[in-house]
């Protein structure tokens, strides 16, 4: 995957042979084609004609845009009018999976319902991701990353007591339905092929319920125990120690000894090995209950020595730690390199771009680093041609907006 020739020849993947249209906006549906684009799919990326999809404007401006939508084909056309929704129904019989991110009964109002659909195309797959379903109360509401954050629980988990209730700063929401969105088409692709003569899956995707998903055990510790889970800073108030701790020299350090065996070996590592056989240590529940003694021993022995000494001792202990990284430190770690964890996409303007490599790696599929996302309508003559659309008649469609 280091290839950054843009006509470099891509491998043939898990999903080679799949064509999909990507009407979705903003990241959490397109995420789901990009990642069916990584795995071999052919990826459209369909937009109106004034260029107006929000990704295009978020900071930094233009990068977001290109990293996100990697690998696609770029074509504009606007389905609301006459003549597009009618080159979009042809477009659909070529199509196995539609991905659109509309309001609920947004395609429906444009004459765009799953029966229309259906007709065009009986075998097509749709992928719907809103913000709450395509049924309950809620459905018509608009969605973000952070509703969708907030409505789950999980941004009642982060932060700690003082700060309240935090988000990161990145749209976690969005990229958690997207994995799920990916994997949806994935099985609606495996159920297509094992029952060949029903129709395409319609699927029903909630962005809230795929971060509600990520939560596991909170449902049954409220219903049984009484238990609401509330933030606890970096600590984990369900095993001790796992922290983050601050070197002597600034650096942060994210340290994990749940478990007897590691606990044992952190307690060599900071050469106290008796705190190993201390009742109040000896348990993971006697380390939860005493995690206000064992934390602040752990992070007097890491603010007493800088990095390098806090890792070499964990390293010979075979303790789990690691610094906290930023993208600086992901771009120059020694293992990341090792594995190409971060690509260069062959992008047009900037030459290359790096972004995070194809997950996960497939025994026999090693394709070449796909481009950048496309240009506004780049591939409309490629792909209307298809369709039997001459010069003039684009000429004559790009003039009345169509494309």
């Amino acid at each position: 995957m280091t290839s950054t020739s843009p006509d470099a020849p891509a491998a043939s993947g898990p999903l080679s042979g799949i064509r999909i249209l990507d009407m979705a906006t903003v990241l959490a549906a397109p995420f789901s084609a990009t990642l069916c684009g990584d795995m071999g799919a052919e990826v459209i990326k369909l937009e109106l004609p004034d260029g107006s999809d929000s990704l295009r404007t978020l900071a930094p401006v233009d990068l977001f845009w290109k990293v996100t939508n990697r690998g696609k084909k770029g074509l504009t056309l606007d389905v609301r009018k006459p003549e597009g929704k009618a080159l979009f129904l042809k477009l659909i019989e070529t199509i196995d999976v539609l991905v659109e991110n509309f309001r609920t009964g947004t395609l429906d109002k444009w004459g765009l319902d799953i029966a229309t659909l259906h007709q065009a195309n009986p075998k097509l797959i749709v992928l719907r991701l809103t913000g709450f379903g395509q049924t309950g109360p809620y459905a018509a509401r608009p969605g973000f990353a952070r509703i969708f954050e907030a409505m789950s629980g999980f941004a009642n988990l982060t932060g700690d007591a003082q700060s309240g209730p935090q988000h990161m700063n990145f749209p976690l929401g969005d990229v958690v339905s997207g994995l799920f969105g990916a994997f949806s088409i994935a099985t609606a692709i495996v159920q297509r092929a094992a029952h060949p003569q029903q129709r395409g899956s319609e699927i029903d995707l909630s962005a809230t319920e795929a971060m509600m998903r990520l939560l596991d055990p909170l449902a049954a510790e409220y219903e049984k125990e009484g238990v609401v889970r509330q933030r606890a800073g970096n600590r984990a108030t369900y095993t001790a120690p796992s922290n983050m701790y601050r070197t002597g020299d600034g650096a942060y350090i994210t340290v994990v000894g749940s478990s007897a065996v590691i606990f044992r070996r952190l307690c060599h590592a900071m050469q106290r090995p008796e705190l190993a056989d201390d009742e109040r240590f000896c348990s993971n529940p006697a380390r939860v209950k005493h995690v206000d003694v064992l934390d602040g021993m752990i992070a007097d022995w890491c603010l007493a020595q800088d990095f390098a000494a806090v890792a070499a001792a964990l390293d010979e202990h075979g303790v789990p730690y690691s610094k906290i990284y930023s993208i600086a430190d992901v771009a120059t770690d020694p293992h990341y390199q090792a594995r190409q964890a971060l690509i260069r996409l062959p992008d047009k303007e900037h030459g290359s771009l790096p972004a995070p490599c194809i997950v996960p790696r497939i025994t026999g599929f090693d394709p070449a680093a796909p481009r950048t996302g496309p240009d506004l309508g780049e591939h409309n003559a490629e792909i209307l041609s298809t369709l039997g659309l001459s010069r003039d008649q684009m000429d004559e469609l790009r003039g009345a907006g169509v494309i």
